[in-house]
């Protein structure tokens, strides 16, 4: 059962977390979470996220200088995309990281981020799992389907063992993965989640495909062969994240049927 700390029990956590709006209240999904409910309670907040989740609709903030809304108009008519409201998301991060981020801090949802942080850092083990069956093997192991005793989330376990990693002389390149993986952050490359270690293998968990990969899409799935809408949209999302991974100077393996 999740149990989260008593608040003074997060003091000391309170003070040596580094207060960095971005990473806090934007790339982290809970804190990301609970900082929207702390803007929901403030009308003019409230507004700031309504931009943010609905960024196509152009509907310029009060906050927004005229200079900006000129650029974007000009966009719009030379160039219709998304990307025209790009320096209207980074105006209202700038406002929401001042003040707002700062009353943020003060509030009982920073403090509750700070209950779920500390349950966080506790030690991740493989008794905080349940294992289930293989869905598929890599170099050094074995990838299982996992479930969190917890919560009931299911989630790919990478086991690499540590004898065939030592045999191939493959620590750099197991300690290099987990690295890789810690620095991306993309809808189309799977995320770490946890990582934990037993006496004899080295465990990534991460998110869970469900779909199947492409090999059986291919050959299992009303095939053999899928029809060419299907193939430029899987094209399409393996492209978007090469490009996630390329911006980050990532250069992947080779792209398998069965990865």
């Amino acid at each position: 059962m999740l149990k989260l700390p008593p608040v003074s029990q997060c003091n000391e956590l309170r003070q040596s977390m580094e207060k960095d709006y971005s990473s806090l209240c934007d790339k982290q999904p809970i804190g990301r979470l609970l900082f929207r409910q702390f803007c929901n309670t403030q009308h003019s907040l409230k507004r700031c996220i309504e931009f943010l989740d609905a960024v196509n609709a152009a509907a310029p903030l009060p906050r927004i200088s005229a200079r900006v809304v000129r650029a974007c108009r000009l966009r719009l008519k030379e160039v219709p995309s998304k990307e025209l409201f790009k320096e209207c998301v980074r105006v209202v991060h700038r406002y929401l990281s001042g003040k707002p981020f700062e009353e943020y801090q003060e509030s009982p949802y920073f403090s509750r981020f700070l209950q779920w942080k500390w349950l966080e850092r506790q030690p991740v083990t493989k008794k905080t799992f349940r294992h289930y069956r293989v869905l598929g093997k890599g170099g050094f192991g074995e990838v299982y389907a996992c479930q969190v005793r917890a919560t009931g989330k299911m989630y790919a376990c990478k086991k690499m063992l540590k004898k065939r990693i030592k045999r191939r002389n493959g620590e750099a390149m197991a300690l290099n993965e987990k690295r890789l993986l810690e620095k991306v952050q993309s809808r189309f490359v799977v995320s770490l989640c946890y990582t934990y270690e037993t006496r004899d293998a080295l465990c990534l968990v991460l998110t869970i495909m469900n779909g199947g990969d492409l090999k059986f899409h291919i050959y299992n799935l009303g095939g053999p062969g899928i029809d060419e809408q299907r193939a430029v949209f899987y094209a399409a999302e393996l492209c978007c994240g090469l490009e996630d991974l390329h911006i980050l100077r990532i250069m992947p393996k080779p792209v398998w049927l069965s990865g």
